[in-house]
């Protein structure tokens, strides 16, 4: 088995999945070398949520793992010299990979690894980033200066969907060193076969007073000026129809004045952050997922939204708008803070009818295609390519 030194900052839920499926076959010795430190364990105040948050759900189980010492000040990973980790050349030197994969290089110690390993061990990168807010310019020219040196130190770089392979392009990187490697959830997790999570949708839909048969949009995340909730909320305002409703589900700073200022929409209902573990049931509350956001780089909700069988609503600066969403056929694509093009899309689902039943079924058969194991069999065939 070859040995994968896997480093990035911190359990989240959308890696750990991944990590415990890659572990489990025969052809991968991987460790994942988390340089956050073991301080990122502790229940932590997240500034978009505007609150403490702590999953429910495991991220430590069935893959091998480390944490690094991080002797940063201000430990985190919010800027560059957020992550400090001295010893983290003697521990990856000291399990012996065959290959390094970075996820992300923002952070000094990253960056050390990207520099130190280049020509020595293959060099691999994670990273999401798109250009879909950038703008032409002087500090464009000189971020993408930086970029194309950044991205001389690698190998291979797996892109999560189309704009992310772009900008990789654009960064520098040659087709050859580029791998599709699809962002990806527990699409399993969120089905709902066999009816699993239809109490908990029918309690939420009975604790907001919305009707069994009534029409739902969702938006589910942060409460924070990029996600564009305003926006959503004026469009959905628009919509003069009974029994149909929006569902703003999260916290966040925005949180107060947005309750003040559409306090008189009607039919549109705020609940709390929900943890992990009962988001699928929020998911299957719903009829339509609507993502307004401004600025993106994918959007994994989109991908969750779709796995419980949702149409989609999502903005033209949402990464992942390209490759999950096809216009009347599992939902569509509207252009971002543009109101009345949101309340045209948001109008027509409404008086879709049977139509929306097949939208729903396509998200749910297309997001089929985008899984870990797809992710993993990247990570095995770049390890051992054909003739090896």
């Amino acid at each position: 088995m070859k040995k994968l030194a896997i480093i990035t900052t911190h359990p989240i839920q959308y890696n750990a999945p991944f990590f415990k499926l890659l572990s489990a076959g025969n052809k991968v010795q991987a460790r994942v070398f988390y340089t956050w430190g073991r301080a990122v364990l502790e229940k932590k105040y997240d500034p978009g949520f505007n609150k403490t948050i702590e999953w429910d759900i495991p991220l430590l189980e069935g893959y091998d793992y480390e944490f690094l010492e991080n002797t940063s000040k201000d430990p985190g990973s919010h800027h560059f010299n957020g992550i400090i980790n001295p010893a983290i050349l003697t521990r990856i030197n000291e399990f012996g990979p065959d290959v390094v994969l970075v996820y992300g290089w923002k952070f000094k110690s990253h960056l050390q690894v990207l520099r130190h390993y280049k020509n020595k061990k293959p060099v691999w990168f994670r990273g999401d980033s798109v250009l879909l807010n950038e703008r032409p310019g002087f500090k464009s020219f000189v971020k993408g200066m930086v970029l194309n040196w950044v991205y001389k130190h690698i190998d291979v770089a797996f892109y999560a969907g189309t704009n992310n392979r772009i900008y990789f392009e654009k960064s520098g990187l040659q087709p050859a060193q580029l791998t599709a490697a699809p962002h990806a959830v527990e699409n399993e997790r969120f089905g709902n076969s066999p009816g699993r999570y239809r109490e908990g949708a029918a309690g939420f839909r009975e604790q907001l007073k919305i009707g069994s048969n009534d029409l739902v949009f969702l938006y589910a995340g942060k409460l924070i000026p990029t996600k564009d909730i305003g926006t959503l909320i004026k469009a959905f305002a628009r919509i003069k129809k009974m029994g149909v409703h929006l569902v703003i589900v999260g916290n966040g700073p925005e949180e107060a004045s947005l309750k003040a200022k559409m306090a008189v929409v009607s039919n549109l209902h705020f609940l709390d952050f929900q943890n992990q573990a009962i988001m699928p049931a929020v998911y299957h509350l719903c009829d339509i997922f609507v993502l307004p956001s401004v600025g993106e780089t994918w959007g994994l909700s989109v991908n969750e939204a779709m796995a419980a069988g949702k149409a989609i609503l999502v903005s033209d600066r949402c990464g992942c708008a390209i490759d999950l969403v096809k216009n009347g056929e599992n939902g569509y694509i509207f252009k971002a803070g543009d109101e009345q093009d949101l309340f045209e899309k948001m109008l027509l689902l409404t008086e879709t009818g049977s139509q929306l039943k097949q939208m729903q079924g396509n998200s749910f058969v297309m997001i089929g295609e985008y899984t870990f194991r797809k992710f993993a069999e990247a990570i095995e065939n770049a390890l051992y390519p054909i003739g090896e």
